[in-house]
C-alpha cells in the first residue's frame, strides 16, 4: 500500500486467524491487528475522527492547542494526529500509567501533565484516578482556551468505529457470528457493534470486563484495581449502549496475563493486556459454544507500551 501521508496509515488493519489460540474445535477466532496503527493502538481511529470532526464543526482551528485526559493510547493517537494538522497537544495522565507510554507521547511531541493517583497504583488506574485527571484536563483546556477532546463523551469516538472498524471487519469476514471487545470509553464496542448489527442483527456482540470491576455486568465494583490498562474504570461510560450487548464476559488478571503471553510466544503477536482480555473472552465463548462459528475481536495495542510484558 502506498500512502501520501501518515494519516493515511490509520485504519485498514489486517484481520488475522488466531490459529494457535482457536483450539482444535470447529470455531475460529480472528484478531484485528490494531496495534499496527502508527500510534500503536486502536485509539488512532478515534483520534483522527475527533480532530477531523472538530475542524469541520469549527470547534478547532489551525494552531489551537488540544487537551485530553488519557491513559496513553488516545494520547499517542492525538499527539501524532495533531502534529500532522499543526495543533499543539497536551496529554493529562495519571501517574499510574506505564512509563513506556510517557516515552511514546514525548516521542510524538506531546506536552505531558501528570496527575496524582487517588486509589490506584502503578499499572493500575482506577475510575477515581480518571476523574481526577479529567478534572485537571478540563481546567487546563479552559485556562488555555484549548479544544478539550473529552473522549468519554465525544460522539466521534463512536463514529470512527461505525465508519471504519465495523465495515472493515464485515468486508473481511462477512460470515462473522460473534464480535467481542473490552470496554474503556465503549467507543470501539458501540460503534463496531452498531455497524455489524446493521448488516446482520443476528451477530452476537459481547463486551469484556475484569472480573472484580464488572460494573456493567454486576452493577458493582469489588476491586477497582486490575492490569487491563485503558479499560474498565469502575464507571459506566456514557458511550455504553446495553441494547447492543448480547452478553458480557468477565476475565481475571491471571487468565489475561496468560493469554497475552500466549499471543506473543505462540501466535507471534506482541500485544497488551486488553488484547489478552479480548482473546481470553473469545476462548471462553468458543469453549462454551463448540460450534463452527467465527469470532472477531480487537488486538487493541502493542506490548511495547507496557512495563511488565
Amino acid at each position: 500500500m502506498k500512502a501520501a501521508s501518515t494519516l493515511e496509515l490509520i485504519t485498514r488493519t489486517p484481520l488475522l486467524h488466531l490459529d494457535k489460540l482457536s483450539g482444535t474445535g470447529k470455531g475460529k477466532i480472528y484478531g484485528k491487528l490494531e496495534y499496527l496503527q502508527p500510534g500503536g493502538s486502536v485509539k488512532d481511529r478515534a483520534a483522527l475522527q475527533i480532530i477531523k470532526d472538530a475542524y469541520q464543526s469549527g470547534r478547532l482551528s489551525k494552531g489551537q492547542t488540544v487537551v485530553e485526559m488519557t491513559s496513553g493510547n488516545m494520547g499517542a493517537g492525538l499527539a501524532l494526529v495533531c502534529r500532522q494538522f499543526g495543533n499543539p497537544f497536551i496529554a493529562v495522565m495519571s501517574k499510574g500509567n506505564s512509563p513506556e507510554r510517557l516515552k511514546i507521547l514525548h516521542a510524538f511531541g506531546a506536552e505531558i501533565v501528570l496527575t496524582e493517583q487517588v486509589d490506584g497504583g502503578p499499572g493500575m488506574v482506577t475510575g477515581k484516578d480518571i476523574e481526577q485527571a479529567s478534572r485537571i484536563a478540563r481546567e487546563l483546556a479552559e485556562e488555555k482556551n484549548a479544544f478539550y477532546v473529552d473522549q468519554f463523551n465525544n460522539p466521534s469516538s463512536i463514529t470512527a468505529h461505525f465508519e471504519t472498524t465495523g465495515p472493515e471487519i464485515w468486508n473481511d469476514l462477512n460470515n462473522i457470528d460473534v464480535f467481542i471487545a473490552s470496554i474503556g470509553t465503549a467507543g470501539t464496542f458501540t460503534g463496531t457493534a452498531k455497524y455489524l448489527k446493521s448488516k446482520n442483527r443476528n451477530i452476537v456482540c459481547i463486551a469484556v470486563e475484569p472480573q472484580n470491576t464488572a460494573i456493567l455486568k454486576t452493577g458493582r465494583v469489588l476491586n477497582p484495581r486490575h492490569i487491563i490498562q485503558g479499560t474498565s474504570y469502575g464507571l459506566v461510560p456514557p458511550h455504553w449502549n446495553s441494547a447492543l450487548a448480547d452478553d458480557i464476559i468477565t476475565v481475571d488478571d491471571q487468565e489475561v496475563e496468560r493469554v497475552t503471553k500466549q499471543l506473543s510466544y505462540e501466535q507471534g503477536l506482541y500485544v497488551g493486556y486488553s488484547s489478552g482480555a479480548n482473546v481470553a473472552a473469545a476462548i471462553k465463548y468458543l469453549e462454551k459454544n463448540n460450534a463452527a462459528i467465527n469470532i472477531a475481536t480487537i488486538l487493541c495495542d502493542t506490548g511495547y507500551k507496557y512495563t511488565d510484558l
